[in-house]
């Protein structure tokens, strides 16, 4: 079985220090890897460094391939086509990626407009269904729910969507 991700030998670092050095890890399809540690042995720069969200001053090293293609060598412009459809990160406090502004469901929509290539009507009506999968209820409703009238296991549901 080929492997979905495989991250050889990652490191990133700041400057002289590199708070995360030598990470290796594969999943094939259907897996499923924790990583776990205590609060600062870079487990969330390990993930930002996986899907290209490492401040620019942030080096990385090592090798990260999703479905054979390298990751790391990519381009800012090259990394959106991808992040959000291909790979992306649920963070632990939805709340500070969720936009307080824009409803739930315009949210769904422009990412599902942006990489699926649909129109808005299309759009809505996928943005239900991904709602109705991730057991949100009366998710025809909810679309139009601003994230704080949301529970935060809720908000969390909407950025698995």
């Amino acid at each position: 079985m080929s492997k979905l991700i495989e991250v050889h030998d990652l490191s990133v670092s700041f400057g002289s220090a590199q708070p995360v050095k030598g990470v290796s890890f594969d999943v094939s399809p259907g897996e499923m890897l924790a990583i776990v540690g205590e609060s600062g042995s870079g487990k969330s720069l390990t993930a930002l460094g996986l899907i290209g969200l490492l401040p620019s001053h942030a080096k990385t090293g090592g090798r990260v391939l999703l479905e054979g293609r390298d990751l790391l060598p990519l381009s800012e412009r090259q990394w959106r086509g991808i992040r959000g459809r291909d790979i992306g990160m649920i963070f632990q406090e939805p709340m500070t990626s969720l936009n307080p502004v824009l409803t739930v469901g315009e949210q769904i929509i422009e990412v599902l407009r942006i990489h699926e290539k649909i129109d808005r009507h299309q759009a809505r009506k996928r943005a239900i269904e991904l709602l109705e999968l991730v057991n949100i209820p009366d998710a025809r409703r909810r679309m139009d729910d601003y994230p704080h009238q949301l529970s935060g296991g809720m908000r969390q549901r909407v950025m698995i969507a």
